[in-house]
């Protein structure tokens, strides 16, 4: 007698010889799916072949420079540092701590930049990156045409005190005109600038809202609730005065009008 499973278990053997030595085809004939190749990423560093080499070797270094530093240039170099300030002031008149958070106040400050600096943005891209892409200009013109819009936008808000102050401390010649500014005197005068701007913003924020804390506190003080925290009183009272004044519409509105 024939023990019972035997067939089965001769056939399946078979079968798997069949497909493992069959090759491109399977047991039937039929041809396997094509396996996709995994590729493989290779750095290696050889010596320049030619001054062309190192031109190029050169470049992609500054590349790789400005792209690390371009997250400084769009905060620092726009009109970023006066929103994120102003916004932050508010947060804090309000007496509020972690309210909007962090992230939504820069969220928001960043979204603003874009929407100011669009027409920048706008003539950067007009006069430099779009010729510079067709082959119209060099690498020398589109950065002087890129630098040329910025340049004007933050002399437009840079004020005359701190570029001065910044020229007397690089003991550099007063220029003629704006053209005659350098870069690395006017950043750090459109930052103090900004910073300026924004504090003289937040003291006009501030104002009723120390109005809202000195009644509650007098009221209070009044009634002889020492032992009660004014500001447990206050804070709804400010944000209900916020609310009905539309304050954020007008702040925002206050911040666009002010970046000339």
């Amino acid at each position: 007698m024939r023990a019972p499973g035997y067939g089965r278990l001769g056939l399946a053997l078979i079968l798997g010889i069949l497909m493992a030595g069959g090759g491109a085809t399977g047991a039937w004939g039929a041809p396997e799916a094509p396996t996709l190749p995994i590729p493989a990423l290779e750095f290696g560093v050889k010596a320049a072949g030619s001054p062309q080499d190192v031109v190029l070797s050169l470049q992609m270094l500054a590349l790789l420079t400005v792209l690390s530093m371009a997250p400084a240039i769009v905060l620092m170099l726009t009109s970023f540092t006066r929103i994120l300030v102003v916004l932050s002031l508010v947060r804090n008149a309000l007496g509020l701590q972690q309210v909007p958070p962090n992230q939504v106040l820069v969220t928001l400050a960043l979204f603003l930049s874009f929407f100011t600096m669009a027409p920048v943005w706008d003539r950067v891209y007009d006069g430099a990156l779009s010729p510079y892409m067709k082959g119209d200009l060099s690498a020398q013109e589109a950065w002087d045409r890129t630098i040329a819009p910025l340049k004007d936008f933050m002399m437009r808000q840079t004020r005359q005190e701190e570029l001065s102050l910044m020229i007397s401390m690089a003991k550099e010649e007063r220029p003629r005109n704006a053209e005659d500014v350098s870069m690395r005197t006017l950043m750090p005068a459109f930052v103090l600038s900004e910073i300026k701007t924004a504090f003289q913003m937040g003291i006009v924020i501030f104002v009723p809202f120390i109005v809202v804390d000195m009644v509650v506190a007098s009221v209070l003080m009044a009634m002889g609730m020492i032992m009660l925290p004014p500001m447990m009183i206050s804070l709804p009272f400010k944000i209900l005065l916020f609310v009905l004044a539309d304050g954020w519409n007008l702040v925002i509105s206050s911040l666009v009008t002010s970046i000339r």
